[in-house]
């Protein structure tokens, strides 16, 4: 029986790479894995041999100890990989077959499966609807951050990949729709980004910047993104946005002014989430500073996209209020202004077919754009401390050295 490696959270601002046991067709128990899920066998799953499995920022809320995620939770909801065993009941997933993994784990079975609200199966997490795997309150599916992991439902859940060469030769991108591609498409999407639109995006952090390059990709005519890392803004304007240093004293507001000529913007995508900062030098924490920001320089009747993260729990947050997800939000100026919002998991499925094909056939370069970094398994503690630190990378595992050298 094979080995098998993987990342674990121990402590607030501590990972390690673990060994950990091979995976099985059946739940085990172990950090995190809710009761009613132990045992629970999974003939319709597979095994794969994971190829590539990014560090994601909402990774980095647990790692923060911003969360209730326990000890030795093996972390890891950005998966590809190739299969290496498939269960009886798998029916169209072969072994050997290259798939990427939607973060979001769905029965395809239930109500919402059925109307494509994969980001909230009602039969995956005993404790409320939505899984996803290696994360806190998600019902306990084990990491991917690993040489191997177990997928579950797995003809309903895998994206196949049509020619497993020309996708190796595009793996950088590819593992981009496991969840932040599809993430940030789903945010410029529901924001109602079109042909012509202008577009503020908050945070240029991965899925910020994958949030402006798909604006980008659905015909935006400016984007701009705003944060506080010189070097993160440098990365969005590398493809073509504009930017706003929000570390400086000027409102939000009068920066897009300075670049549109109106202090407004069609269509805001917040891709901060409840970890926000208030806005000019030493701002400290301030959980709704984003949601509030995108209300004003909305205009009347524009769409907002939410999908940073926001959670029920946060034992660090910074008053009783926000440690139960409770923000003081202007929800009168968006019911003014008739905003319509999009909160919640992306459903990967909805967008990770037609994403494929952009990459497939060069249209779209999704890896360039957050600027994909390859690290090995053994490299993922530093991966995450300089991704806390504000690193403008986005870090793709590499567990068994399969990813050829980006050219």
């Amino acid at each position: 029986m094979a080995g098998n490696r993987a990342v674990a959270y121990i402590s607030p601002g501590r990972v390690e790479v673990q060994t950990i046991d091979y995976p099985k067709l059946e739940l085990q128990d172990g950090p995190g894995v809710n009761p009613a899920n132990v045992g629970r066998k999974t003939p319709h799953g597979v095994i794969l041999k994971v190829v590539s499995t990014n560090i994601c920022g909402s990774d980095q809320h647990m790692v923060r100890g911003r969360t209730t995620a326990p000890a030795n939770l093996v972390l890891g909801h950005e998966i590809t990989g190739e299969v290496v065993e498939a269960g009886p009941d798998v029916e169209f997933i072969k072994v050997g077959d290259l798939c990427g993994v939607p973060f979001n784990i769905a029965c395809g079975r239930c109500r919402n499966c059925k109307e494509r609200k994969t980001g909230i199966c009602l039969n995956v997490n005993p404790d409320r609807p939505g899984s996803a795997y290696g994360y806190v309150d998600m019902g306990g599916w084990v990491g991917g951050q690993a040489e191997y992991v177990m997928i579950p439902y797995a003809d309903f859940n895998l994206l196949k990949f049509p020619d497993k060469d020309a996708a190796m030769a595009k793996i950088r991108d590819l593992t981009m729709l496991s969840d932040i591609f599809p993430t940030g498409y789903h945010g410029a999407y529901t924001a109602g980004v079109t042909t012509g639109s202008t577009v503020y995006v908050a945070g240029a952090g991965p899925v910020g910047l994958a949030a402006a390059y798909s604006s980008l990709l659905l015909g935006a005519a400016v984007v701009i993104v705003g944060d506080m890392n010189a070097e993160r803004l440098k990365q969005a304007r590398s493809f073509g946005c504009e930017t706003v240093d929000l570390s400086q004293d000027a409102t939000l507001a009068d920066q897009i002014e300075q670049i549109l000529g109106v202090p407004e913007v069609d269509a805001a995508v917040d891709a901060v989430g409840f970890e926000a900062r208030g806005h000019g030098r030493g701002a400290g924490e301030a959980p709704a500073t984003v949601l509030n920001d995108i209300m004003t320089v909305a205009r009347a009747g524009a769409g907002l996209g939410i999908p940073g993260l926001y959670v029920t729990g946060d034992p660090g947050g910074i008053d009783e209020d926000a440690k139960i997800g409770s923000l003081k939000v202007r929800l009168g100026l968006g019911w003014a202004k008739s905003h319509y919002m999009t909160t919640g998991q992306c459903p990967v499925m909805m967008y990770n077919h037609g994403l494929m094909m952009s990459i497939l056939h060069d249209k779209a370069h999704i890896a360039d754009a957050v600027n994909a970094t390859v690290i090995s398994l053994d490299q993922a503690p530093e991966g995450y401390r300089n991704f806390d630190q504000g690193a403008a990378r986005k870090f793709v595992i590499d567990p068994h050295g399969l990813i050829p050298a980006a050219s």
